[in-house]
């Protein structure tokens, strides 16, 4: 019975109080409304090649810039063979995340895009202009508005086994890609050990394959737009690669998934390479004895001079769908700020879009303390000059992303290598699928 009261005297005063309160505002705190009422920021972004570094960016990083700005932050890592079709997607659905960050050029969603120039302009402030590699890696000269915001960018040197090459008289690694294949067949005639240049349909693959396109004079647009895919360089690029396989090469480089070509390097199964500096940082980590041994050095010298392009331009885009995107602006001209941090976290991969955001870049380069010798990545510094953006020597525009993440280019090596075709009948197909890519983002 007392039982029975208590609770029923217990209801009487709740409602009470509640009625009471409803004249002079709430008292009781409820933290799922407040959760409601709460903004929410999504960020979906490439799964970086070190999983700490992705850590630091969700769990510091955008959890104090979310409480410094009362926002509740979401971050989903995708894996990079993904990113495409997961952006894709959300287009198509005109649903999805605030932000997204690419490993590249996002030109194809130009049309699903806010105008990114105005974060730019609010960075200015602080930083300067953007360099040339992220101005030309997300501004559209046609409609003069940027598609997406650049922070930072990964160069893309060539790796090598000191050993490896020490045994057929280079010491120095291949200078440029004629001693590369006459190296190379050496030494797989010697040791067995073959080169390993990605050449399967991969981030890796396409970002050499199209260095090696672009080194040999060739390309997919000019400047000017026109085709360039069709010239006699690309015939000659085809062979070059054809014949590199045969003297150098091993079948398994025709089937490599995502860093295949970096795992075939730690298990010092492959003479070289060319990748981010994420494969050595791997084997700083992970045996530094092996580390000692692999050696960086610029592009190799082509007909176009020493010509590179990023294993990675770090862009972000704030669709037009967002939901929150003038919170997500702010956040990826907040950005800038972390570029320090941002540069330490990813191990020294993440170069800086403004250079004023790490100013002891060089000093750094010049005496890393996890290198052997301390002064390996010195010639890094003079990375900018000689990389190139995606889409060179024009813009990254639609067209030539859109043929960079269809594997256009790679698969028309492929199918030289594999003998499938010829390099003339290679660059024929690959040019009517140009002209097919080109002529639909004609008519948009």
């Amino acid at each position: 019975m007392s039982k029975s009261v208590g609770r029923n005297f217990s209801r009487r005063n709740f409602i009470r109080m509640a009625a009471g309160s409803a004249a002079v505002g709430p008292f009781f705190l409820f933290p799922d409304r407040a959760l409601v009422s709460q903004k929410t920021l999504k960020i979906a972004k490439w799964a970086h090649f070190f999983p700490e570094y992705d850590r630091w960016f969700e769990d510091v990083l955008a959890k104090q810039w979310g409480a410094q700005h009362d926002v509740r932050i979401v971050v989903d890592h995708i894996p990079v063979e993904q990113v495409y079709a997961r952006a894709s997607a959300e287009v198509k659905a005109a649903k999805g995340q605030d932000v997204f960050i690419f490993p590249w050029p996002p030109a194809e969603y130009i049309q699903h895009v806010v105008d990114h120039g105005e974060i730019y302009q609010t960075v200015a402030g602080k930083y300067g202009n953007v360099n040339r590699l992220g101005h030309k890696s997300t501004f559209d000269p046609k409609t003069k508005k940027y598609f997406a915001f650049c922070d930072s960018w990964m160069p893309a040197p060539f790796h090598y086994f000191v050993d490896y090459w020490s045994e057929v008289g280079m010491p120095l690694g291949p200078m440029h890609y004629g001693s590369l294949r006459n190296g190379g067949k050496s030494l797989r005639a010697k040791r067995g050990i073959p080169c390993g240049l990605a050449l399967a349909p991969s981030l890796e693959g396409s970002i050499t394959l199209h260095t090696i396109l672009n080194a040999f004079g060739g390309g997919v647009l000019s400047a000017d737009g026109s085709l360039m895919i069709d010239t006699a360089r690309t015939v000659v690029a085809l062979q070059y690669v054809k014949d590199l396989y045969q003297d150098t090469g091993t079948p398994e480089q025709l089937t490599w998934g995502a860093s295949g070509n970096v795992k075939a390097m730690l298990a010092r199964k492959t003479s070289s390479s060319i990748n981010a500096i994420s494969l050595l940082r791997a084997a700083e980590k992970q045996d530094p004895e092996l580390a000692a041994k692999i050696m960086i050095q610029p592009p190799l010298l082509g007909f176009s001079g020493i010509f590179g392009l990023p294993h990675v331009t770090n862009c972000s885009v704030v669709w037009n769908f967002a939901q929150n995107p003038e919170a997500a602006k702010q956040f990826l001209a907040d950005l800038i700020d972390n570029s320090k941090n941002s540069y330490e976290q990813s191990r020294g991969c993440n170069f800086p879009t403004y250079q004023k955001t790490v100013p002891d870049l060089i000093v750094r380069l010049e005496n890393d303390p996890q290198a052997s010798p301390s002064w390996k990545y010195k010639l890094l510094k003079d990375a900018l000059h000689w990389t190139a953006n995606l889409g060179y020597p024009g813009y990254a525009d639609p067209v030539t992303m859109e043929v960079f993440n269809t594997f256009v280019v790679s698969r028309m090596f492929l199918s030289v290598v594999k003998g499938e075709r010829t390099p003339d009948e290679a660059a024929n197909a690959a040019t009517a699928e140009v002209k097919r890519i080109a002529e639909k983002w004609k008519q948009t």
